[in-house]
This record gives structure tokens, C-alpha cells and sequence, in this order.
């Protein structure tokens, strides 16, 4: 089988490439989907979102007449503890999506396994073309699930330190607008 990207008709080709690997890889397919929509969600967050949070809080700070109190520092505390909560949403359940995606790999694997042994055992062993089918729905699923948890992975780590430096710069952001 070949797949040519420049083809006019590359959506027969996913389809196929969907046949071929057996019901698990539209599931792994609805995962993938799940996961890149969570990582669409925190890039709009990142760059529409926590800006504005970001202003108001700096200037609800620079607007408090005492900065320097035990309540005062509390309260900063609070809105930082907030503002990291709001920048880690949803992290947590992308890491558990990028995570499924190997298993859904794995599960597409024994069920292509379990294809190749129903041939082999109702027409013996010597039908090597019949025994292909399976094999493929053996061995598609496994290179999504892992494809796809790579890339999972790699957006998971480039969100995770893009949260965790915006919020080092608003703690930072908060800090140095303490009023003399």
C-alpha cells in the first residue's frame, strides 16, 4: 500500500489507512482528537486569556493602599495560587489522553494478534495473504498509538514550561510592584 500526500483523493487514503488497522485506531482516533483539542484550548488560554488576567491583577495590586501586611501578602498568595491554577487546567487530563493513546496501541495490537490466530487456526498456517489482514491490524495501531503519544507528549512538556513561566513572571510581575 502506498499513500502519496500530493494525491487529490487523501481522504481515501486515511480511510483506508482507518480500514486496514481495524476499529481500535478510530477510537485512538477520537483520543488524538480530544488530546489536540485540549492543547488548542490552552493555547488560546496561554495567548487570549491570561493576558487579561494577568493585567487585572497587577493593577487590583498596584491599586491596594498596603502591600506590605501579613493579609496583604495573603491575598497576593491567594490570587498567584488562582492565577497557577487557571495556567494548569486540563494538563492533567491531557496527560492522561497522551497516556491512553500506547495502551489503545496495544489493545489494536492483541486484537490483531487474536485475527492472525482465527486463520491460522480454521485454515492452518500455510495462507500467508490471509494471515496479512491481521498482522497489519496487528501492527497499524501500535505505530499510531506510539506516533501519537509522541507528539502528545512533546505538546505536553512545550504547554507545561509555558505555564509555568508565565506564572513565574506574574509572581516575579507581583513582587517588584510592591509600592515603596
Amino acid at each position: 500500500m502506498h499513500f502519496d500526500i500530493t494525491s487529490v483523493d487523501w481522504l481515501e487514503s486515511v480511510n483506508q489507512f482507518m480500514q486496514q488497522g481495524g476499529p481500535i485506531l478510530y477510537w485512538l482516533a477520537a483520543v488524538v482528537m480530544l488530546c489536540w483539542f485540549c492543547v488548542m484550548e490552552r493555547l488560546l488560554y496561554l495567548y487570549c486569556y491570561f493576558p487579561a488576567l494577568q493585567r487585572d491583577l497587577l493593577t487590583r495590586w498596584q491599586a491596594r493602599s498596603e502591600q506590605d501586611s501579613w493579609h496583604a501578602q495573603a491575598i497576593r498568595g491567594g490570587w498567584l495560587l488562582q492565577a497557577q491554577q487557571a495556567l494548569q487546567q486540563n494538563l492533567s487530563f491531557l496527560k492522561v489522553l497522551v497516556a491512553i493513546c500506547p495502551m489503545l496501541g496495544l489493545l489494536g495490537t492483541v486484537t490483531g494478534m487474536i485475527s492472525v490466530f482465527d486463520v491460522m487456526a480454521t485454515l492452518g498456517s500455510s495462507e500467508p495473504k490471509l494471515m496479512a489482514a491481521g498482522i497489519s491490524l496487528a501492527t497499524l495501531p501500535t505505530m499510531a498509538g506510539m506516533v501519537a503519544a509522541l507528539a502528545g507528549m512533546f505538546a505536553h512538556a512545550r504547554l507545561t514550561k509555558a505555564c509555568d513561566t508565565r506564572y513565574s513572571r506574574l509572581e516575579k510581575l507581583l513582587r517588584l510592584s510592591i509600592k515603596e
